[in-house]
């Protein structure tokens, strides 16, 4: 996987409720305002995150917030749909790392592309959470983006687990991610701890779960 900037770039800003600008300078304060926002929501919830705040931060004044952005309602869903991109992106370039890579390293990379996705766009990702009873229309881009992770990932797993039992393993396989994808989510919006999501041992903690309920389907014998 090809290394990448944590920033969204200019190429993004094509979002609805998004002023489109041609100079360089506008499309700098658009992406320093989205930048800034995104941080910022690491230690804030989106109702504490005022606009004043966040120009201030950036040096931009109100008007030209309000000349980029609709409103912080769209403001936000900008940050949500920068987020799903990245997430979408990163979730085309999962490959098998070698041609004869077993299935705990496969385990680990898909687990890894997903946390470092979580951990790059953790404020937007809690915010969403935190809205989702409210605004349960928000969450969606990224509960399809689980789905379609789980679709991705398929593919790459089956062949490491051996032949036979297809409709049982793929099911595994899905209730694995579900395990990896709650755990995660849980994580970011309670952090009940003992690992949060920046921990290192969080990663191998979840490939390490995800590889034991595989195997654990491996395990079964094949019905004759």
């Amino acid at each position: 996987m090809r290394p990448r900037s944590e920033e969204p770039g200019f190429r993004d800003f094509d979002l609805p409720g998004v002023a489109p600008s041609r100079q360089k300078r506008s499309r700098e304060t658009t992406l320093a305002l989205l930048r800034a926002g995104a941080d910022m929501l690491r230690a804030r919830s989106l109702a504490e995150l005022s606009i004043e705040a966040l120009c201030a931060e950036v040096g931009a004044t109100v008007g030209a917030f309000y000349s980029r952005f609709e409103s912080k309602e769209a403001y936000f869903n900008a940050l949500m749909a920068l987020a799903t991109r990245d997430g979408e992106q990163r979730l085309g370039e999962i490959r098998r790392p070698s041609p004869g890579a077993g299935l705990d390293k496969l385990c680990q990379v898909i687990v890894s592309s997903i946390i470092a996705w979580m951990r790059n766009h953790e404020g937007v990702l809690r915010a969403a959470l935190q809205h989702d009873d409210t605004r349960p229309d928000k969450w969606t881009p990224f509960k399809a983006l689980a789905k379609a992770t789980t679709m991705r990932a398929t593919p790459l797993l089956l062949p490491a687990m051996g032949k036979g039992r297809k409709a049982a393993k793929t099911r595994t396989i899905a209730f694995g991610f579900q395990v990896v994808l709650g755990t995660l989510v849980n994580a970011i919006l309670n952090d009940p701890g003992p690992l949060q999501l920046r921990s290192k041992e969080m990663e191998a903690r979840l490939a390490g779960c995800l590889l034991l309920l595989l195997q654990a389907e491996m395990g079964h014998s094949t019905p004759r």
